[in-house]
């Protein structure tokens, strides 16, 4: 009996000690999720170099960016800047996966080739700024592209950047947008579940899936552990883009569905650039919702 009783005790604390380690947070007391507000960097529209750029939205309360890859940046200076301040640089963008001459779904191989090379330099660019994870689009389902076609063409060229992800230590997020592909909760599961690697997860928009009639929440829930990052923004069925707060997104089920699935991690907005008042507003708009 005292030898179950301390076995159980023993897995007991191996659990909790590598839900610790995870980030994850495990219990029925936690009521919601422990999140921290990031935006994307091209949002910052002031005067002045890096630094003073991570300065102010530190001053507002963000902890971490965003970065663009390829971008007309000092990749040195905002390693700097980030250590410095303290913001984090948490995630890369693939910047041209949208670019007809870069679609990983595009029937033209060249144009392939073009968006591997895009999202390897992505990559290398996320281990300079020890960001652990590349936001990647796969690809377009229209203009002559089938459904069928951007899942085979984009998983291919997924799968060879995975090597290097691995090697690299930062994970490929896969997003979706308005690009008539991966439309439903589900198929966004069995795209990142077929490549059987905890490289390849999920980065998704709690706004832009309005549009598709399925709940933020529920597309969280049905996500889980493959859910890696979310984006932050407002949108209206009737209006298009709103401010924060002010769209048909139900925060209070997607902070519950982040909660439950164990999401505890970044929340960036993204939404237009702008000045000091801007950002100021963004992040009251973030903290209201957040109950920060």
């Amino acid at each position: 009996m005292t030898h179950s009783l301390d076995r159980r005790r023993f897995l007991g604390a191996s659990v909790a000690g590598a839900a610790l380690l995870s980030g994850a947070s495990f219990g029925a007391d936690d009521k919601k999720p422990k999140l921290k507000k990031a935006v994307k960097f091209d949002m910052i529209k002031i005067k002045g170099g890096i630094q003073e750029k991570f300065e102010l939205i530190k001053k507002l309360g963000f902890l971490g960016v965003e970065m663009n890859s390829p971008a007309n940046i000092d990749k040195d200076e905002a390693v700097k800047a980030r250590d410095k301040t303290g913001i984090a640089i948490h995630g890369v963008i693939d910047s041209v996966h949208w670019n007809k001459t870069h679609r990983l779904s595009s029937p033209d191989e060249k144009d392939r080739e073009r968006g591997l090379k895009a999202l390897l330099g992505a990559l290398d660019d996320a281990k300079v700024y020890g960001a652990d994870t590349v936001l990647l689009v796969p690809g377009v389902a229209r203009e002559g592209v089938s459904y069928d076609q951007c899942w085979e063409r984009s998983s291919a060229e997924v799968k060879k950047a995975i090597p290097s992800a691995e090697k690299l230590g930062v994970r490929i997020a896969i997003e979706v947008v308005w690009n008539d592909f991966l439309t439903k909760p589900e198929q966004l599961v069995e795209y990142v579940d077929q490549f059987k690697s905890p490289w390849v997860g999920a980065y998704f928009d709690c706004s832009k899936m309005v549009k598709y009639g399925v709940k933020s929440g529920d597309w969280i829930r049905k996500l889980g552990k493959r859910m890696l990052k979310f984006d932050f923004k407002g949108y209206s069925k009737t209006k298009m883009w709103v401010p924060i707060g002010e769209g048909d997104e139900d925060w209070p089920d997607v902070l519950k569905a982040l909660a439950e699935v164990g999401y505890n991690g970044w929340a960036t907005a993204e939404v237009g650039s702008g000045d000091e008042k801007w950002l100021k507003d963004v992040a009251e708009r973030m903290n209201k919702i957040l109950e920060l």
